[in-house]
């Protein structure tokens, strides 16, 4: 399923017209990601917990010339899996 699609499927079963339910979809999207930006967690009950977590520098290798590198440390995406979601996918 694709955003499109997506959009479809909530317009129908929230009974909203296609341009409700994508500015609907769009503005969850990026509150998550402003949330996010400030290194707060989102919770949604029954869906999963959008988190931002720090990753350690780290060795790791070229694959084209086998040489060591640095890898640097950065900040990355983690979501968890609420328990409701889980049960549906079951």
């Amino acid at each position: 399923m694709n955003k499109t699609e997506l959009i479809s499927a909530i317009a129908e079963k929230a009974e909203l017209t296609k341009v409700d339910a994508k500015r609907a979809l769009n503005a969850m999207i990026e509150t998550i990601g402003e949330q996010m930006a400030k290194d707060e967690a989102v919770s949604v009950l029954g869906f999963g917990t959008f988190a931002v977590v720090e990753r350690p520098e780290r060795q790791g290798l070229n694959p084209a010339t086998k040489q060591k590198i640095t890898i640097p440390a950065r900040k990355a995406v983690r979501f968890k899996v609420g328990a409701g979601l889980n049960e549906k996918v079951k």
